[in-house]
């Protein structure tokens, strides 16, 4: 045993190879486990693979027994005696007696998972060094072709990549613990006041529909150009945001017990822009006089002081144009340890750039990245999507599944899909002229039945009903609302 303690794959004292953190001692014991009872691998394969031994000889022997544990064969000394008899690393060793060394010395096989994640941990505390090492060595050259700038971005892709690996806890779950998550989700539901499971969007049809805003789904929300996805958008960001609060959680945990932390990766328009569209709303000033500066005092007075109470709202806005997917990726989960993060808004998902260079499986790995990012960090994601203009040609202009642009993989991935529709926006441009009498009056009845409504039609819904929702759209403030309906004149709404 303390033979074997002492050497490593070099022949030199373990001693004198601390200058990286290892334990040749847990690697020999967990491997000899491993020999002894080949079951035991299926317990720690989730959590080490071969690149996470410091030993060469010690990965290999990992590698070999892995190999043969999967086809079913039997992985012991005498069976990996063949394989290695030519290793080099193995002879400077002690050769084959060194198997059987490693067999004897193993540990109880319930300690296995302890050494595994022993094992696991070191390898990354190596990685973090070499990787200090690397941007010390690039920032001390100095080179016209690597910028600082680049040279940041670089090491932080690198470090999210080394966060992302060691997430044992994935895999096969039993159902009583899936039960259980379950029931507690409708537990929390049910003592919430309006019943809602998920994240309220302040619009009070939709949520009734939706069962708010739901952890882990992708919502697609789509529609033609000028029908008001982006106003819809960032009038749910800012009605979450607005209502932020953080508490303990039933399960606890520290976190948002109303509203939430909203990322929003605007690609389309600037971060002044969007904040123009929301302070138009918030402040109740036509965006346009915001831009023109067309405002009295009053009204100015009020856009300052709807800024004033809008500077602590949780909204984050990213506006950097073309991303890849991965970034989206990688600063959702930089948000998330900063300022925490409750949902993600992508405006919009044709924007995104992918890896393929066919462009339905580029959407299609877009789509996949971005479900992917909702379960990863177990938060709602909201895409929005363009529409073809096959919806132009049909007499009924109401979108519908077939109408997603690009690429069908959209309407696969997503656990809702969601359409904004306003009659009045084409009702508009069918203005008979002024001579025909008839017309013009039956034009002007039905304008002022559409006058400042829009439709949200939820065309897929995995886990509810599909349907028609109905709310308001100021346009001069670009804002979505609740629709009061005829038995609601006195000012009591339907809850």
């Amino acid at each position: 045993m303390n033979e074997i303690a002492t050497i490593n794959p070099t022949g030199v004292e373990i001693q004198a190879a601390d200058t990286m953190p290892n334990s040749i001692e847990a690697e020999q014991q967990l491997l000899g486990a491993i020999l002894v009872e080949n079951d035991t691998y299926d317990r720690i394969a989730a959590i080490i693979g071969a690149h996470h031994f410091y030993d060469p000889v010690h990965a290999r022997i990992f590698e070999i027994a892995a190999a043969r544990i999967a086809k079913n064969n039997l992985a012991s000394p005498v069976t990996l005696k063949a394989f290695m008899e030519d290793d080099e690393g193995l002879k400077e060793l002690g050769g084959p007696a060194y198997l059987a060394r490693l067999a004897a010395s193993a540990i109880s096989t319930f300690a296995v998972r302890d050494y595994a994640q022993m094992i696991y941990d070191l390898a990354v505390r190596r990685d973090l060094i070499r990787l200090g090492k690397s941007i010390s060595d690039k920032a001390a050259k100095v080179d016209v072709a690597s910028e600082p700038r680049e040279q940041i971005v670089e090491a932080e892709q690198a470090l999210y990549k080394l966060a992302e690996q060691g997430q044992t806890e994935s895999g096969f779950q039993s159902f009583l613990k899936a039960v259980t998550e379950a029931v507690n989700v409708a537990n929390a539901a049910y003592q919430r006041e309006g019943g809602l499971a998920g994240i309220s969007t302040g619009l009070d049809d939709m949520d009734k529909k939706l069962g708010g805003l739901h952890p882990s789904d992708l919502l697609i929300l789509a529609g033609r150009p000028s029908m008001g996805k982006t106003s819809l958008a960032t009038n749910i960001a800012f009605n979450i945001a607005k209502a932020y609060k953080k508490g303990q959680k039933p399960d606890g945990s520290i976190g948002a017990t109303d509203g939430g932390v909203v990322g929003f990766f605007s690609l389309e328009m600037s971060a002044e822009q969007l904040a123009g569209r929301i302070l138009a709303e918030a402040s109740e000033i036509s965006s346009h006089k915001i831009r023109q500066g067309d405002m009295d005092e009053t009204e100015f007075r009020r856009f300052v002081q709807a800024a004033k109470d809008l500077e602590a709202c949780p909204l984050y806005i990213d506006d950097t144009p073309a991303l890849p997917i991965s970034q989206v990726a990688a600063r959702a989960r930089r948000l998330k340890r900063t300022h925490g993060l409750d949902l993600v808004i992508v405006d919009y998902l044709q924007l995104l750039r992918g890896t393929a260079e066919n462009r339905v499986q580029e959407i299609g790995e877009i789509s996949m990245g971005l479900k992917a990012i909702a379960k990863e960090l177990n938060i709602p994601v909201v895409a929005l999507s363009q529409l073809s203009r096959q919806v132009e040609n049909r007499e009924d202009k109401r979108p519908q599944l077939s109408d997603l642009r690009e690429s069908g993989s959209i309407e696969q991935d997503a656990d809702v899909v969601m359409f904004v529709f306003r009659e009045e926006y084409y009702a508009e441009r069918e203005k008979p002229s002024d001579d025909r009498l008839d017309e013009m009056a039956a034009w002007q009845d039905r304008m002022s039945r559409l006058h400042a409504k829009a439709e949200v039609i939820i065309g897929k819904q995995r886990h509810g009903p599909i349907g028609t929702v109905e709310l308001s759209f100021e346009a001069q403030f670009t804002r979505f609302g609740n629709l009061v309906k005829p038995w609601q004149q006195d000012g009591q709404r339907d809850m």
